[in-house]
């Protein structure tokens, strides 16, 4: 079992960046492939970006490709992302996800456990 929570959105303009980080209980997070998603209103939740539990494996969608990084801290039990160059077409919540497996996968129902989600807000 992990329980995740999220933390570091706001508001930012265009052009600035934010850095996300995720916070996971559970004695086994390290074996966790962890995932980024977003949702933006009347939008269904994306894919963001994706890190292996080893070895540092990462898989980003194209839409974020450059601008964003994954990254996992595992004896912090934390993962973060770093989002640079922010556009208004960046707002969304962003949520944490974890994944019981090590493959990287975009769909959202391939992960387990999810957390509430924190607010991106970018403006013009």
């Amino acid at each position: 079992q992990v329980q995740l929570n999220e933390s570091g959105g706001g508001l930012v303009q265009a052009g600035g960046s934010l850095r996300l980080s995720c916070a996971a209980s559970g004695r086994t997070f390290s074996r966790y492939t962890m995932g980024w998603f977003r949702q933006a209103p009347g939008k269904e939740r994306e894919f963001v970006a994706t890190i292996s539990w080893s070895y540092g494996r990462t898989y980003y969608a194209d839409s974020v490709k450059g601008r964003f990084i994954i990254s996992r801290d595992n004896a912090k039990n934390a993962v973060y992302l770093q989002m640079n160059s922010l556009t208004p077409a960046d707002t969304a919540i962003y949520y944490c996800a974890a994944r019981d497996r090590t493959t990287l996968e975009t769909p959202d129902d391939r992960y387990d456990y999810w957390g509430q989600g924190t607010q991106v807000t970018v403006s013009e």
